[in-house]
């Protein structure tokens, strides 16, 4: 019997790096590489930027003022505030020259008189809806008609210069901070009334609106915001 024990426990020691060699080898996994994650843009923060584009108003003037349309260009300002994930809200302000004004010559007797749009102003709330990387956006609040009405003779011109506007446009991220619009702006400022000669009479009315189709460019500030790193 000891001697068969003996003999048992030699082959295993005979047997054993035979058998370990036959073992499959545990397999190698490689760490995973590290990807950096894309930054995220939210549209939440301050702008700036500018604009140029193109005005035109209705053909309701009385007094024959040109309706073709005149180069506007300026700049705006602005900040929103995005929210339940793809919503915003934000509030702009924005002025915008006009080439040419809008020149309303008018000749009476003992005089003349003309009445010309110099700039447009507005400051406006907007409600938008982020998607993907762009951003589709109503506006609208308070207008101001930068104008300036010159004569000979007497007359006298109810200005109408407060108004309100509203608008929308769409507006696309290209960049962390850098961002395309194009938008469309719609002006009311009222009917402005022409009273002229001795005694003052009502000569008529003006009806002082316009539309604004305008391409911009802003930049963002505190845009990107980092995901947590994908592994």
């Amino acid at each position: 019997m000891k001697r068969l024990i003996l003999g048992a426990l030699s082959l295993i020691v005979v047997s054993a790096p035979a058998f370990a060699a036959d073992l499959a080898a545990r397999p190698y996994t490689k760490a995973p590489a590290y990807v950096a994650a894309a930054p995220l843009y939210t549209w939440t923060g301050f702008y700036v930027g500018g604009h140029i584009g193109g005005a035109f108003r209705d053909g309701n003037d009385p007094f024959g003022g040109s309706n073709d349309a005149r180069f506007i260009g300026g700049g705006q300002v602005g900040a929103d505030y995005q929210f339940s994930g793809s919503w915003l809200v934000g509030i702009e302000a924005n002025y915008s020259y006009v080439d040419g004004g809008n020149g309303t010559p008018f000749a009476f007797t003992g005089g003349n008189f003309s009445h010309n749009l110099r700039g447009l102003a507005s400051v406006t709330g907007r409600l938008g809806y982020v998607w993907g990387s762009g951003l589709f956006y109503a506006k609208g609040g308070y207008a101001y008609a930068d104008t300036r009405n010159n004569g000979i003779g007497p007359f006298q011109f109810n200005n109408g210069r407060d108004g309100y506007t509203v608008g929308g446009g769409y507006e696309y991220m290209f960049a962390q901070n850098w961002s395309g619009k194009i938008e469309y702006q719609y002006f009311d400022f009222g009917r402005n009334q022409l009273l002229i000669g001795t005694p003052l009479v009502f000569a008529g009315n003006i009806r002082n609106d316009e539309h604004t189709i305008k391409a911009g460019l802003n930049y963002h500030f505190n845009l990107a915001s980092p995901l947590t790193p994908r592994y």
